[in-house]
C-alpha cells in the first residue's frame, strides 16, 4: 500500500527532474541554435566548442577562485564564530541571531545591497577616502588578475573583481557554517575535553587534536553543501556584477542564462548546464554513495 502512495512523486519526479535532464542532454548533442527547432545530431560539437570559447574558459577559472575563497573563508569564519558563541557569552542569542539573519534574504537582496556597498564612487570608498585613502580599491570593476599567469586564452590567477563577490556570498552563508559548527561542539561531551586535559593537554592541543577531528564530519557537510552552491552561483553574480568587463566575475549560470534564453542559442546553453550538473554531480554523488554505505554498515 505504501509503494501505491509513492507513485504519484515518482512519476513527477521521473518526469520533471530525470525526464527534463534527459531532454537537455539530448538537446545539447543538437544544432539547435536559433528560435527554430533543429534536432539535427552533431555529436560532442558544442562542448568542443565550448572548451575552446574564450569566455568558458573564463568561467571555468571563475568557479574554481570562488569555489575555493568562498569554502575556505566561511569555514574559518564560521568556526571562529562558533568556538566564540560556544563559551556562552552573555547575548548569545542575540548574536546567534545576527549571524544567521542574512540567511534569510535572497541571494538577490544581498547582491543589489553589496552592490551598493562596493560601488567605487558612493559605497563604501567614500569612508575610505575620509580616511586618507587616496586610492581605494574599484571593486568589483576592476578587471586585474593577480598573478595573471597566461594558461591558453585565459589569465590564470584570482580576479580582483572577484573577490567583492566572494565578501557577499561568505556574508550570507558564514552563519550557516557557524550554525552548524556550534551543533557540532555543543554535540561534543565535555567529560572527552576534561579527560584531554587531564592527560595534560593545553587548550589549543585539545582543540587541534580532540575537538577538530569531532567535527570532521561537519566540515564535510558544509563543504558538500556550500561547494554545490558555489558551482551553481547564478543570481548573486547577476544582481550584483554581471559577467564583468573581460567575463572576470562570469559564471556557467550567466553564461547559460545569456546563451539560451537572450541568445536563442539553446544547444549551446543546454551542453553548458549539463557541464554545470555533472561538475555538482563530481562534488555530491562520492558524499551520498559514502553516506549510504555506512547507513548499510548501521
Amino acid at each position: 500500500m505504501g509503494f501505491f502512495l509513492l507513485i504519484p512523486s515518482l512519476l513527477a519526479i521521473a518526469v520533471f527532474v530525470y525526464g527534463f535532464i534527459g531532454w537537455t542532454g539530448y538537446v545539447s548533442f543538437s544544432d539547435w541554435n536559433s528560435l527554430i527547432p533543429r534536432m539535427n545530431w552533431v555529436g560532442f560539437e558544442n562542448y568542443r566548442s565550448l572548451f575552446q570559447d574564450f569566455r568558458f574558459q573564463s568561467d571555468l577559472r571563475n568557479t574554481l577562485v570562488f569555489t575555493v575563497l568562498f569554502i575556505s573563508v566561511c569555514l574559518v569564519t564560521g568556526l571562529i564564530l562558533a568556538v566564540l558563541l560556544d563559551r556562552k557569552l552573555k547575548g548569545e542569542h542575540l548574536f546567534r541571531n545576527i549571524f544567521i539573519f542574512p540567511m534569510a534574504l535572497s541571494f538577490i537582496v544581498t547582491g543589489v545591497v553589496w552592490q551598493w556597498i562596493f560601488n567605487p564612487s558612493t559605497g563604501v570608498n567614500l569612508f575610505l577616502n575620509k580616511l586618507g585613502l587616496e586610492e581605494p580599491p574599484v571593486w568589483y570593476v576592476d578587471t586585474r588578475i593577480i598573478p595573471g599567469v597566461e594558461w591558453g586564452q585565459i589569465q590564470f590567477g584570482i580576479p580582483l573583481a572577484l573577490v567583492a563577490v566572494v565578501i557577499a556570498a561568505v556574508w550570507q552563508l558564514s552563519g550557516f557554517t557557524m550554525a552548524m559548527y556550534l551543533a557540532g561542539l555543543r554535540g561534543i561531551p565535555d567529560e572527552i575535553r576534561e579527560a584531554a586535559r587531564v592527560d595534560g593537554a593545553g587548550e589549543w592541543q585539545v582543540f587541534r587534536k580532540v575537538i577538530l577531528p569531532l567535527l570532521r564530519p561537519i566540515t564535510l557537510s558544509v563543504i558538500i553543501i556550500l561547494g554545490h552552491i558555489s558551482l551553481k552561483i547564478f543570481d548573486l553574480v547577476m544582481a550584483m556584477t554581471g559577467p564583468g568587463a573581460n567575463f572576470v566575475t562570469d559564471v556557467p549560470g550567466v553564461y547559460m542564462f545569456e546563451t539560451t534564453f537572450r541568445g536563442n542559442h539553446y544547444a549551446q546553453g543546454a551542453a553548458i548546464a549539463i557541464l554545470m550538473l555533472m561538475m555538482v554531480s563530481v562534488l555530491i554523488i562520492p558524499y551520498l554513495v559514502s553516506s549510504m554505505r555506512k547507513e548499510a554498515d548501521r
